[in-house]
């Protein structure tokens, strides 16, 4: 973050508390003030259909209206719907919506914006809107016979649990605005910056954003729910850890919502509050698992994913990278996303380097100069992209470089920011033919039907970044969603996490703790699986006031 924009941000901040107590919310709140945030993640669109990262798709929770939300007990909570019902042998949904409630600008937010919102999605999910095309998943269409009811249609019954959790992560958008931009065939749905001040109506108003530096969220005084406590808060993005932890420890920050583990101690000495949970969030080595790979088809090869595998020192990943502060990963759906959801017979890889090497030569890969194996005629040599806004990757790398050299595989890296590494992985019209290997993370939900659709082949072009494309496999993730049964659900999704772990698009490498540092001079900040800035739910940065 330039030291510009941090000398301008308290002239901002002042200008947004004077026009929040201006307008005149009525609140006798003895809080009020700035919260300031910082993140080594960040924003990167404010386009739901475009947006990758954790931290927008944590703000749309917070600016956009969304029909349910978890509550502290993880259980579905009402948000902008007070009720929701089944019928039709549970193919019609049915949700009662908050009367009265108003966009940002003054315009009625009303079950009709629900309703659009979804007949959109459907209508373009195998284009624009494949980001959410999964969430939209047997839905027939949407209609609201009038402004307080929305009645979703689905093709058949459908599991209780997944529309819930569907639901939970669904943010409905103004018609009155997005109606202008679909383009041809609602290609400009991609296109369309949604740029701040945006027209929202959630706890916040996001009113001023700057890629890769800050956004800024004023209380909506006109917002339909519990009002927040505080008047503004401020988001900043940073692009190392260092930087961020030196700006808390100065008072430039209230709270870092991820605390990398080699200043714990540090902060807990300096008097901050230090909040350390079993995370939701696991670092990932990616294989392009594309089916019509041209380049390198020895990785198609499951042997070779199995010996890769065998390759990476968890153990060490985690007591060098993350001091401890991280649990041996196993599967796509980690531990602590509860309700049963994580297949508990799967077992973190062994590191064993002879087994590894064994695996390649029985494969006939011989090592050739410099000790680097051939396959098919070509060195077993990579190229894997890291984004750099992922702080423990590039240790982690060198970590697993050291060991590949051992089995005869030459990795080099290739940092970019999140946005030109996704770009490069995708390719050209989302060809997926531009990469072989990568390293990211996944931050997962509580229901596991998202992280489970990532790996589908319509996720091509939308939230796809290992290309994996299996038939047999789409046919579960579908069979999940109808499950008669929470019982029967939860064998499929077990199923489907074993048939992940055997054709390993991608291999695990760390389920990284949830780590989060705020000053003793505020109350009310909680850390959650998912960090305090969250998809979860809008309590952290509502219920946040000053001591």
């Amino acid at each position: 973050m330039s030291k510009k924009w941090l000398a301008a941000l308290p002239l901002l901040v002042a200008a947004l508390i004077f026009a929040t107590t201006a307008t005149g919310s009525g609140s006798s709140s003895k809080s009020g003030g700035t919260f300031k945030l910082g993140t080594a993640s960040g924003i990167d669109s404010l386009n739901p259909y475009v947006a990758f990262n954790q931290d927008a798709y944590s703000a749309f929770e917070y600016i956009y209206p969304i029909l349910v939300q978890y509550d502290a007990k993880l259980h579905y909570a009402p948000f902008f719907a007070t009720s929701w019902k089944a019928s039709n042998g549970g193919k019609t949904w049915t949700f009662k919506t908050r009367a009265h409630a108003k966009w940002s600008d003054g315009k009625p937010l009303t079950a009709a914006d629900a309703a659009w919102t979804i007949n959109t999605d459907v209508k373009y999910k195998n284009g624009a809107t494949a980001n959410v095309a999964g969430l939209v998943s047997h839905i027939k269409g949407a209609k609201a016979p009038n402004a307080t009811t929305l009645v979703v249609n689905y093709d058949g019954r459908v599991n209780p649990s997944w529309v819930l959790g569907q639901f939970q992560q669904y943010a409905i958008l103004p018609q009155h605005i997005w109606a202008q931009h679909l383009g041809k065939k609602g290609a400009g749905l991609k296109t369309f910056p949604n740029s701040a001040p945006i027209v929202g109506s959630g706890p916040f108003n996001l009113v001023r954003f700057k890629q890769n530096d800050i956004a800024l969220f004023q209380r909506n005084d006109s917002y339909w729910g519990p009002k927040p406590k505080i008047d503004v808060f401020g988001l900043q993005q940073f692009s190392n850890d260092d930087a961020m932890i030196t700006a808390l420890k100065a008072h430039d920050l209230d709270a870092v919502e991820s605390v990398p583990a080699t200043t714990m101690k540090t902060l807990r000495k300096a008097g901050f509050v230090v909040q350390d949970v079993k995370g939701l969030d696991q670092t990932d080595f990616i294989i392009n698992s594309n089916p019509k790979k041209k380049k390198h088809r020895e990785l198609l090869n499951l042997k070779v994913k199995e010996a890769f595998d065998h390759a990476i020192d968890r153990k060490k990943i985690i007591s060098v990278v993350y001091l401890g502060a991280a649990q041996l990963p196993s599967s796509i759906i980690p531990a602590p996303a509860g309700a049963g959801w994580h297949n508990p017979h799967l077992k973190t890889p062994t590191f064993d380097i002879a087994l590894a090497n064994k695996i390649l030569d029985k494969l006939g890969y011989k090592k050739g100069p410099g000790g680097i194996r051939v396959a098919n005629g070509k060195k077993m040599s990579y190229d894997v992209i890291i984004p750099t806004d992922v702080q423990s990757l590039p240790r982690t790398f060198q970590i697993i470089q050291a060991d590949f050299a051992k089995i005869g595989v030459q990795l080099k890296e290739d940092a970019l920011d999140s946005t030109a590494a996704f770009d490069k992985m995708a390719g050209s019209n989302y060809t997926y033919q531009g990469f072989d290997l990568a390293m990211w993370d996944w931050t997962a939900l509580i229901d596991p039907d998202f992280m489970l659709s990532v790996v589908t082949c319509a996720q091509w072009g939308g939230w796809s970044d290992s290309a994996f494309c299996d038939k047999h496999y789409d046919k579960m993730y579908s069979q999940q969603q109808t499950a008669a049964t929470p019982a029967k659900r939860r064998q499929i999704v077990w199923q489907m996490q074993a048939y992940l772990y055997q054709h390993r698009p991608y291999l695990w490498l760390a389920n990284d703790d949830q780590v989060s540092a705020v000053s003793k001079n505020w109350a009310g900040f909680t850390n959650t699986a998912q960090g305090p800035f969250n998809e979860l739910n809008i309590s952290v940065l509502t219920s946040v006031h000053q001591k």
